[in-house]
Order: C-alpha cells, then sequence, then structure tokens
C-alpha cells in the first residue's frame, strides 16, 4: 500500500509536507500542493482511514450494536438514528456479534449506541472508565460517559394490563421475552405490580422469546387449557402476530374467544383484523434522542437520562366487554 512516506521521496519534499498538501494546509504553495496532489494520484494512494483516526482521535462514524437485525421496531430506529448523525457530519454504522465488540477500544468509532445483550454491563463499564462515550437503550448503567435514553416500559405494561383487568377479564395470560431481556424484565415488573392489586384475576406466565414463534407456541396451551374467554398479554407484538396466525387456524376468534394486546405498535398491526391493541411509542424519536445524546456527550456536554413516554392504542382485538357464556370452540 502506498503511504505520504512514498509520496514524499518521489517529490523530494518532507513528509509533514506531503500531509500539509493532503489535507489542503495554507502552509504549502500552490504550486507545491499541486504537484504533490498529481503524485498522489499517479501512485493511486489511499489515506489510511486508522491512522488518520489516531491522529485525529475522532472518526466522525457512530456505532449502534444490535442483538440482530430481525424484528420491525430496529427500521424506525435506525432511521432516527441516521437522520440525526447525518446531519451533524456523523455516519452510521449498525454491528452485530462479538467480533464488532472491538470497534469501541480500537476507537474504530467516536461513540456507541447499545441495544445489544451481548455486551455484559461490565464490559461497558469498562470502556467507560476508558473514556469512551456510550449510550444505552437496553440497561441502567450510572457513569459520566454512559447516558440512559430507555423506553418507559413499565407504563406500558402497566397500561395494558390494567386495560385488560378493566374489561373484566378474570383469566390473563402473559406471554414474557427471552430470560435476560431487560425490556421484558421491565414489564414484567409492572404486571407483577398490577396483578397483586387486581383480586379475583388469575394470572399465567408463558415463556416467550419476542419472536412470532414464542406466540404459536404460547396459542397452543392457551387453546389446550381454554374454558372459557381469556385475555393474553404477549410483550412484544411479533409474538402477538405469531398467536393471531396459530389462532386463525382453528375455530377460536380473536376478540371473542381470546382478547389479546401487544407491545410496540409495529406497521403490520395496522392492517390486522381486528385491529391489534398494543403500546404505541416513537421508535424514530427513540432512535433520534439516542444519537442526539451521544453527540453531546462526545463534545463534553452534561446530559440527563432521557425516557421515551409510551400510550394505549385500542383495538377489537380486546373487546368492549368478556362474554361467559361462550363454549369452547370443537
Amino acid at each position: 500500500m502506498v503511504s505520504i512516506k512514498d509520496i514524499a521521496k518521489k517529490a523530494g519534499v518532507s513528509i509533514s509536507t506531503v500531509s500539509y498538501a493532503l489535507n489542503g494546509s495554507s502552509k504549502v504553495t500552490d504550486e507545491t500542493s499541486s504537484r504533490i496532489l498529481a503524485i498522489a494520484r499517479e501512485l493511486n494512494y489511499v489515506p489510511n482511514a486508522a491512522a488518520r483516526t489516531l491522529k485525529k482521535r475522532e472518526s466522525r462514524i457512530l456505532g449502534v450494536f444490535l442483538t440482530d437485525f430481525k424484528g420491525d421496531v430496529y427500521g424506525e430506529l435506525l432511521d432516527g438514528m441516521k437522520e440525526v448523525c447525518n446531519s451533524q457530519g456523523y455516519d452510521l454504522i449498525v454491528c452485530s456479534g462479538k467480533q464488532s465488540h472491538r470497534m469501541l477500544p480500537e476507537r474504530m468509532i467516536d461513540g456507541a449506541v447499545i441495544l445489544d445483550h451481548t455486551f455484559s454491563s461490565e464490559e461497558l463499564l469498562k470502556y467507560a472508565e476508558r473514556n469512551h462515550k456510550i449510550v444505552v437503550l437496553d440497561r441502567e448503567l450510572e457513569h459520566p460517559n454512559i447516558n440512559q435514553v430507555l423506553l418507559d416500559n413499565k407504563a406500558g405494561a402497566t397500561l395494558a394490563t390494567e386495560y385488560l383487568v378493566e374489561q373484566g377479564h378474570k383469566k390473563i395470560y402473559v406471554v414474557s421475552g427471552p430470560e435476560g431481556s431487560y425490556d421484558s424484565t421491565q414489564r414484567m415488573k409492572a404486571v407483577k405490580m398490577v396483578a397483586d392489586r387486581a383480586e379475583d384475576v388469575d394470572w399465567i406466565e408463558i415463556q416467550g422469546d419476542f419472536k412470532k414463534s414464542g406466540g404459536e407456541k404460547a396459542a397452543e396451551q392457551i387453546m389446550q387449557e381454554y374454558t372459557e374467554p381469556v385475555a393474553v398479554f404477549c410483550l412484544n407484538d411479533e409474538m402477538a402476530i405469531g398467536l393471531c396466525n396459530r389462532i386463525a387456524d382453528t375455530e377460536f376468534k380473536i376478540g371473542e374467544h381470546v382478547h389479546l394486546i401487544g407491545f410496540d405498535n409495529i406497521e403490520l398491526t395496522r392492517y390486522m383484523q381486528p385491529r391489534l391493541a398494543t403500546i404505541d411509542y416513537s421508535k424514530r424519536k427513540w432512535g433520534a434522542l439516542a444519537s442526539e445524546q451521544l453527540i453531546k456527550i462526545i463534545s463534553g456536554e452534561k446530559v440527563d437520562h432521557e425516557r421515551i413516554y409510551v400510550t394505549l392504542v385500542r383495538g377489537g382485538s380486546v373487546g368492549t366487554e368478556t362474554k361467559r357464556s361462550i363454549s369452547r370452540p370443537n
């Protein structure tokens, strides 16, 4: 690979003069600069981004780390991040997997947004101690170099479960997320608080996985145990859709035999019949705010932790009243 040392040797100038010319510095005359740039083109010189990053201590690139790329939430989240990054002169790269973690300690990026459970909290705190700038979307960490932009999971789960209780349901299934998931843990804490207050309600937890397959599996258990209309709170819309898909192949009906509510208000739910009741929040705003906060702490500004608020979207998947007289479909 051609280096600035090769250009300096051919041009008969110092390495610093080549560096000034390549960076458009006024310290080099126009004539000398033109000659150096011509030699650089002739030798097919390509700037070493890693070396430039080490010298300037910045790359103007932000990284967002995701557990995986599946799910409709990520698209809007990344759009919000990208819009803010581009407006502030930053580029955005999306990463996943253990090997990508080295981008932080090797300073290939100026900071990171974390929505990835493969990072342990201890690992992130270690990076923060080394002055790396981080925004977390999936955990609570206290450090001057870490900012939290968290979804109000507890409020959303409280809205969903209280809505089902208000409708008079006495048997409520809750399909949780994968073990170790921050979102699932926070939502389940809220569910249990509502359950402690609700009288004469039978609560059944089914272990899910935040995937359609988890909803399909939950549907099997619910149908096997069915004796009267029940309510189901899936802790995300992906599982709610999976449950609906499985129910659609039977004589059970959503909104009549199974009263269903999800969480996330992904676009697909708006076209479901009946319309899925769910918990809504702005994914785009969540991503935009995460990028804004990260850029601020990179520039040395003091920022407060932020929370993304949620609202309840009522839908036909939760009937207006419970019909106790319906028998189990054949």
